[in-house]
């Protein structure tokens, strides 16, 4: 028998297909562009930890339903179809994987100073190996990148054309085991360099490494001001600028520490870090800014937020301290890793 597909049920959250080695899972929320929720990522783990033990299984291959993307992690080897939406949780989980397939339809981003929050789900660790300070020009403005600018940066590994993703998966189908060289080659030969937009941002490097190296947000908010005043007809400086100035101030600031931390840390514990973080934002104590954040943009849809504290030099250190602090409550615990012995070598490093 070449396949067999399962029964899948139209509300199941994961949909998973069956096809000799390879199993193909298909995340199921399209009207909610395949978020995360709790079912869908107990789920998930439930199916890569029973893959993991199961020797019939070499390859994974995670996509979306619909016009979003959300992927899953690095288990056997494991191909992440990004066509379309990649944002937030959905980012987090596809963008450790070993190959990221980007296509036309692409569109990543990492929106959450916008919202009170901050990257994360590991963002720390890959925005913080980007090329130069390309991570913080993207983990601070929020900007949306295309699938050219994915490959281009290394948030992708492959670019491959939509209308070829179908021969793509037929060719990974035919897959039966999770040599890596094997399964690089095979995208490979669908893959394609795309040219980059005439107006994208990586041609603008050499302004992102002058003013997003800069040491605070505020020196970095002045470096581009200074840009955008010898520049005036140049839209990138200005909308550049507006991202910045109409993103929660505490989330810029703990956002910068954050990726600056990451480059320094593996993932591992860049992933503890960022759960303390996000146990303070949601306790809000420090600042409310992630509730507000959610009505502005979410509920009430106003789009005006109003920030607390509301500007940048009003955000102290000590502010900016907490939240990378244990939380001083009876029965938090900070995050713990599963251990692990049969990683690949390439993992534990990561880790």
């Amino acid at each position: 028998m070449a396949s067999s597909t399962s029964t899948p049920r139209e509300e199941d959250s994961v949909l998973v297909q069956k096809n000799l080695f390879v199993r193909t899972l298909t995340l199921n929320r399209p009207r909610q562009l395949n978020a995360l929720n709790f079912d869908m990522i107990s789920r998930l783990l439930e199916l890569f930890l029973a893959y993991e033990d199961d020797a019939n299984v070499k390859l994974l291959i995670v996509k979306g339903k619909g016009r979003a993307f959300c992927a899953g992690g690095d288990v056997a080897a494991v191909v992440s179809i990004l066509d379309g939406i990649v944002m937030g949780g959905g980012a987090g989980a596809s963008i450790h994987g070993r190959f990221r397939v980007a296509t036309e339809n692409s569109v990543f981003a990492m929106p959450e100073t916008a919202l009170g929050l901050f990257p994360d789900v590991g963002a720390s660790y890959y925005l913080s190996r980007l090329p130069g300070f390309f991570g913080e020009y993207v983990g601070l403005t929020g900007t949306r990148l295309d699938g050219a600018e994915m490959l281009a940066c290394g948030l992708a590994t492959h670019f491959v054309p939509s209308i070829r993703l179908s021969l793509l998966e037929e060719a990974l189908n035919k897959v039966d085991s999770s040599d890596f060289a094997n399964i690089q080659a095979i995208i490979d030969k669908y893959s394609q360099s795309p040219a980059l937009k005439k107006k994208s941002a990586y041609f603008r490097m050499d302004i992102i490494d002058k003013c997003f190296s800069r040491r605070t947000v505020e020196e970095i908010l002045s470096a581009l001001e200074d840009e955008e005043a010898n520049n005036r007809a140049d839209d990138w400086l200005t909308s550049t600028v507006q991202a910045l100035t109409k993103a929660s101030p505490m989330s810029l600031k703990i956002s910068l520490r954050s990726i600056r931390e990451g480059r320094l840390q593996g993932v591992g514990q860049c992933l503890v870090r960022e759960y303390r973080m996000v146990s303070h934002v949601v306790k809000g104590e420090v600042s409310k800014d992630f509730r507000e954040g959610c009505r502005a943009l979410l509920l009430d849809k106003d789009k005006n937020p109003k920030w607390e504290p509301s500007k940048l030099e009003l955000v102290t250190d000590h502010m900016v301290d907490r939240y990378f602090s244990k939380l001083d409550d009876e029965g938090w615990e900070d995050l713990k890793l599963p251990a692990r012995s049969n990683l690949p070598v390439t993992a534990i490093a990561k880790l």
